[in-house]
């Protein structure tokens, strides 16, 4: 990981594998972590320093392709409207080159002078980040930063909260004091951080700061500024800005699109295709593309005509460009994307008629799946082998990408690229589904429809209060089948992490409901040691998925902080919850696809006053 240079060098890559410029390194991180946690306008703390990670403008000249290859999955990437995607460079001893940072944020103190200012007035060397005043003393990054909604990301304005009640009506312009930064030690809240000005102006402390409205009571706006973008000019904005901790979550909360690679785009054909698509397009009849295939892969008989016709065909029928761009067009297509994945877990990808680069292996178990009777799910499928893209489409601050409009999300790039970063993992899972004529009875249910309207009422709310344009908020996905499943894999994630042996951090779930889906997959794609070792397949056989969902439905009708769980009203972010908390039904938020949100566990297993409302109850009770 690398700053950016204080100004361009004369000569270009060109292209090579060196690294254009000769730039310090600070730190290294996993390269899943660019996708996940330090991705493109997060803030990293490296030492005693804070950058922010660089945009992806330049990325394509300084990614070297031999550590930051290009990955491609035609599904997402039709979706997102990219052409490939690519993953992060290595970041080793004996990487060439690495991501670009830059330093922020940019007001820093010193812990020996206790002076508070921008780090150009401190004077440093050229790469330092110290007070020449003070015997070269590390200096400490602001604590403190502004963000919007809107992504747009500033400095705290330490002056304006300190002279709030000491400027004249109309003044402009700094005071020319000398600002400082003391604890006074007295207790570890905000009370202790001591701001001060040897203008004379009385000392304040940061108390307060985090108020919704505190900025906008001083009258401070929205910068619009984007400094993770270089370039970038100020936009204008209307949000209210917000004070917020350097290492908060909230400051940055990326906004992941996956998908698995099913056939026909699972055997690796398609990668070879991938500079050949817009000619293959161009042709209509079968006679053109096997001339075209004939001299693009002179001496290659693996790419035949007939694989070729076969994923144009598919390309057709999954065309998102009728689409409209709107959130309702982009979740339209998302939809699309796992109805497609739904209906291939179905009916399953046998390994006795694949070869060995297949991608995608899904069959049934041998034994016989009527033990599942009783529970309502029909035969599972165990998912031998997958893979799984996920791309970085955007970021959001304070909103968290499951409530927040496409309007919130904050851009990675100047400029559009034809290309997003993303990670591949492989791995392994179960497919389990629900009997669709049984879910659609036991929706019917007047208590179970209202348990579920009370989620659903609040989650719209809270999407209408983050909404850029109200004309255009999505519709909340909670249905009665919806949580049912979500709830039903988070507590089978959980019985599973005791019972499998692996952490629940390293199982995710991925969930298929609407009026047309009812299932989900549990697997475990992931890039480290806890990848596919069997295990999980080995779960899904009939006898012992049984076992495990009686297992996990008895966990799940006892909760440590019962009765105030069981009873809730709401609960969870926006009250999108019902009897759910993590005790009982929330997992690691790297394993859940809505952040734990719109779970109720009584759904499962009912309340004490009225059992029928559990999907299970006969379980229990039988």
């Amino acid at each position: 990981m690398t700053p950016p240079p204080a100004r361009r060098s004369r000569r270009t890559g060109g292209g090579s594998a060196a690294p254009r410029l000769a730039l310090p390194r600070r730190g290294s991180v996993r390269r899943s972590q660019m996708i996940t946690t330090y991705g493109v306008g997060s803030l990293i703390a490296v030492d005693n320093e804070s950058f922010i990670v660089s945009g992806i403008d330049d990325a394509h000249r300084s990614w070297s392709l031999d550590e930051a290859p290009i990955i491609h999955e035609h599904r997402l990437a039709r979706v997102l409207g990219v052409n490939h995607f690519r993953l992060p460079p290595a970041s080793e001893d004996t990487s060439k080159d690495g991501v670009r940072v830059r330093r922020f944020p940019l007001w820093h103190s010193c812990p020996s002078c206790q002076s508070l200012q921008h780090i150009r007035d401190f004077n440093p060397p050229a790469g330092k980040n110290v007070c020449t005043d003070c015997d070269d003393e590390p200096l400490v990054p602001s604590r403190f930063v502004v963000a919007c909604e809107d992504g747009h990301l500033d400095d705290f304005p330490y002056w304006k909260w300190l002279h709030r009640k000491n400027r004249e009506e109309g003044a402009t312009g700094r005071c020319g004091g000398q600002m400082g930064m003391r604890f006074s030690g007295r207790s570890a809240s905000l009370r202790s951080v001591i701001i001060s000005c040897t203008c004379g102006v009385p000392e304040v402390s940061m108390e307060g700061a985090f108020r919704r409205s505190a900025l906008t009571d001083l009258g401070v706006r929205c910068e619009g500024r984007r400094p993770w973008l270089e370039g970038a000019p100020a936009e204008f904005c209307t949000q209210a800005p917000r004070t917020l901790q350097r290492g908060s979550s909230a400051v940055w909360q990326p906004v992941l699109k996956s998908a698995l690679s099913i056939p026909p785009w699972s055997d690796g054909l398609a990668d070879k295709l991938s500079e050949h698509w817009e000619a293959l397009r161009s042709y209509s009849s079968r006679m053109e593309i096997e001339i075209y295939l004939k001299g693009a892969f002179r001496g290659d008989d693996s790419v035949s005509v007939d694989a070729v016709m076969e994923l144009l065909e598919a390309e057709r029928e999954e065309d998102p460009a009728q689409e409209s761009d709107s959130d309702a067009g982009a979740t339209s297509r998302y939809q699309a994307l796992r109805r497609q994945e739904y209906e291939r877990l179905c009916s399953g990808n046998a390994l006795r008629d694949k070869g060995r680069e297949e991608q995608f292996i899904c069959e049934p178990p041998v034994s016989d799946p009527t033990v599942l009777d009783p529970f309502g799910v029909g035969r599972p499928m165990l998912v031998k082998r997958l893979r799984e893209v996920r791309a970085l489409k955007a970021f959001t601050r304070i909103a968290d990408p499951e409530s927040g409009s496409e309007g919130h999300e904050a851009a990675l790039s100047l400029t559009p690229t034809d290309w997003l970063p993303a990670m591949e993992v492989r791995g392994e899972g179960v497919f389990v589904r629900l009997d669709e004529n049984r879910l659609d009875d036991w929706a019917e249910s007047i208590a179970v429809a209202a348990r579920v309207e009370r989620m659903r009422t609040n989650h719209e709310r809270m999407l209408r209060e983050r909404a850029t344009d109200p004309a255009e908020v999505p519709d909340s996905p909670a249905t009665p089948r919806m949580v049912l499943l979500h709830t039903l894999a988070h507590v089978l994630i959980n019985e599973w992490s005791l019972d499998a042996g692996y952490p629940a951090a390293a199982l995710r779930e991925r969930l298929y409901t609407d009026a047309t889906m009812a299932g989900f997959l549990i697997y475990t794609a992931t890039s480290d040691s806890a990848g596919s070792l069997g295990g999980v397949v080995a779960q899904g056989e009939p006898d012992r998925l049984a076992e495990a969902l009686r297992s996990a439905l008895r966990r799940a009708a006892w909760c440590s902080a019962d009765p105030l769980c069981i009873e809730a009203g709401s609960s969870g972010i926006g009250g999108a919850n019902r009897a759910a908390c993590h005790a009982c039904a929330m997992l690691p938020e790297t394993s859940c696809e809505h952040n734990n949100i719109l779970l109720d566990r009584a759904l499962l297993v009912g309340t004490p006053e009225d059992p029928s409302v559990g999907f299970f109850e006969r379980i229990l009770t039988g």
